[in-house]
């Protein structure tokens, strides 16, 4: 018996999108560099795929770097692609059978206190979640999170692990002065502040732990596939 074509069953489209939905975005960054960004939400197996696909793409003539994002991954040239459109489509298979990969981290211990005047955007965290501010803090302290990826200023990590109770989207109006250590929260995503400036995420708490220091070696504490505890140093309501 032969199959029904795809094109003549009505089940055919949906499962046409659905094949599209598990396909990763590429996309030319200037004439050097392509950006993959996989499908689906932040997820960690998504980012153990961009760790494995990092790995393989690195080694490929001609690529300058592979850059780790969020779920995506930069991969940059020392030249133009000839074939551009060939490319992609390798970028693409590559993807396809990137197994997730594991990746055994140091663990940090990182003091918070919570709370206070570094802390300001507790209170907002408190009203958008219905949650009281020792359920915030006892929520967010019980979290173990995964370095997904280094960026934004040197040393700051990206954190998945967050609990989605506590969830908080980031500020329309960034604030104009976010001290360096800050704990943040934004959206599904927590992190800790490495410079003071401009920052769109919501302070819970503050840290002393230095991120970055460029007398250590490497300069950078965290990397990715490290993981963080944050441990309650005191709370100030």
């Amino acid at each position: 018996m032969t199959p029904p074509e795809e094109s003549s069953s009505p089940a055919g489209p949906v499962q046409a999108r659905l094949r599209d939905a598990d396909a990763p975005k590429i996309s030319s960054i200037g004439t050097r560099a392509l950006l993959l960004e996989a499908p689906g939400e932040f997820e960690l197996r998504q980012q153990k795929r961009i760790w494995s696909l990092a790995d393989e793409v690195a080694a490929w003539p001609d690529v300058e770097e592979a850059v780790l994002g969020v779920t995506n991954l930069l991969l940059v040239f020392a030249r133009p692609p000839r074939d551009l459109e060939a490319t992609r489509v390798a970028f693409a298979a590559a993807w396809n059978r990137a197994p997730e990969k594991s990746v055994s981290g140091r663990i940090h211990d990182v003091p918070v206190v919570y709370g206070g005047e570094l802390g300001s955007d507790l209170a907002r965290v408190c009203e958008y979640s219905g949650l009281q501010p020792e359920e915030v803090i006892a929520i967010h302290s019980a979290g173990l999170y995964t370095v997904c990826a280094i960026g934004s200023s040197p040393g700051f990590g990206y954190l998945h692990g967050l609990d989605q109770r506590i969830f908080m989207p980031r500020k329309t109006v960034p604030s104009l002065r976010m001290l360096k250590g800050t704990v943040t929260i934004g959206g599904m995503q927590a992190g800790i502040s490495v410079s003071t400036g401009p920052n769109g995420w919501n302070a819970i708490g503050w840290s002393g732990v230095e991120m970055f220091d460029l007398s250590r070696t490497p300069p950078c504490m965290l990397a990715p596939g490290d993981q963080i505890r944050f441990v309650i140093d005191r709370i100030e309501l």
